[in-house]
């Protein structure tokens, strides 16, 4: 009854849009941590192979083995490390690259790859600002050399991470342009004791776009933008995007409702007049925010209903008396495209507050997903 439907062809054209606008130089890390933001890491990742991104950055480990067992033979790179020995093991053994921020994880890594009789490539995470993991640039000279002197550690580069790229005030732009410099400091410190460190990278979807010319470095991490999102809601790209998800529910009853009427629960909107409403096959339990509760709205007959009253579990009210025909069993559009009108991811993040991230995953996550090219 209620479908999400990915558009890989979608993320193909976003990948090559990204592309087109990158010198060519630049590497690709494509990012399908957090099951590729609701789309499907299997799936997403297969399409990236068969794109040919440089390599796949996931968040943990179980994520990489996953893509391993799918036989997908793209670099993989767990951008949240590892936490014990059995992992270290996996990493070692498949050949995946983890992030690492201190000399304890490159100590591990490097006995594990001595009782393997092999190498193990590592990012080494720097932080330039956003407060997270990552080694304080006053402690980056001691704390690479001795890494750099393990004999089965080989370092592909630095990477870090920018906090505010997507902000477009004063402050922002100023701070976002001092984690840069503080980048390209690291990279010269680490130069200097000899490392080659071919694979630097810090832009994020919103650094690729706004810092262009001087953030892009030897690799760049698209994420949202891979997904037809933006980093944040009336965020300028100077390229188009095709939204790779959609998600879709059915009018289950319309009812004919008198004036002064309670909708749903805690009595949160009372009927002005006389409405026509549709009681809907989509709640917060599909991922929905329930914070869209009287201030949202989905498309029906191809125009925005309001959603009133509380979002339920498993059912959403719409006030459907402007719209002609509505059915029971009509299609009804929370997130995608109709004719004339839309209801992007960007566009419900705005109303409750909150970022387009975390409506993809949310809604991609728990509802059964259709493929489509």
């Amino acid at each position: 009854m209620n479908k999400v439907k990915i558009n890989l062809s979608a993320i193909s054209y976003n990948l090559k849009q990204i592309r087109s606008f990158l010198p060519k130089k630049v590497k690709i890390m494509g990012i399908v941590k957090s099951d590729a933001y609701g789309h499907g890491l299997v799936e997403v990742s297969r399409l990236l192979s068969r794109e040919r991104v440089d390599m796949l950055g996931v968040s943990y480990p179980f994520e990489a083995y996953k893509l391993v067992n799918h036989n997908i033979s793209v670099p993989i790179v767990i951008l949240c490390g590892f936490c014990n020995r059995d992992e270290v093991k996996m990493i070692t053994y498949h050949n995946m690259i983890p992030v690492i921020w201190n000399v304890e994880m490159a100590s591990v890594l490097n006995k594990e790859a001595e009782r393997q009789n092999s190498y193990v490539k590592v990012f080494v995470k720097v932080d330039t600002g956003m407060g997270r993991l990552g080694i304080e640039q006053s402690r980056l000279f001691e704390m690479i050399k001795e890494i750099s002197s393990m004999k089965r550690i080989k370092i592909e580069g630095l990477l870090s991470h920018l906090s505010s790229a997507d902000m477009q005030d004063k402050e922002s732009v100023e701070f976002t342009k001092m984690q840069i410099s503080k980048f390209k400091t690291a990279i010269e410190i680490c130069r200097k004791i000899g490392l080659h460190l071919p694979m630097n990278t810090i832009a994020n979807s919103s650094g690729i776009i706004r810092y262009y010319k001087e953030g892009l470095f030897d690799l760049v991490r698209p994420g949202i933008i891979l997904y037809g999102a933006l980093p944040s809601y009336g965020f300028k790209i100077p390229f188009s995007l095709k939204p790779a998800m959609e998600f879709k529910g059915k009018v289950l009853q319309i009812r004919d409702v008198p004036a002064d009427i309670p909708i749903s629960y805690g009595r949160t909107y009372y009927t002005n007049g006389k409405k026509k409403i549709a009681i809907v096959s989509v709640g917060y339990g599909n991922g929905i925010p329930r914070a869209l509760s009287n201030r949202g709205y989905v498309l029906i007959k191809d125009k925005k209903a309001p959603i009133i009253g509380r979002i339920c579990m498993d059912l959403t009210i719409c006030d459907i008396s402007e719209i002609e025909g509505v059915k029971e069993g009509d299609e009804v559009i929370f997130m995608g495209k109709g004719e004339k009108c839309s209801i992007t991811a960007d566009e419900i993040a705005n109303w409750v507050n909150t970022i387009p991230y975390e409506i993809l995953c949310s809604i991609g996550k728990v509802n059964k997903r259709e493929y489509v090219k």
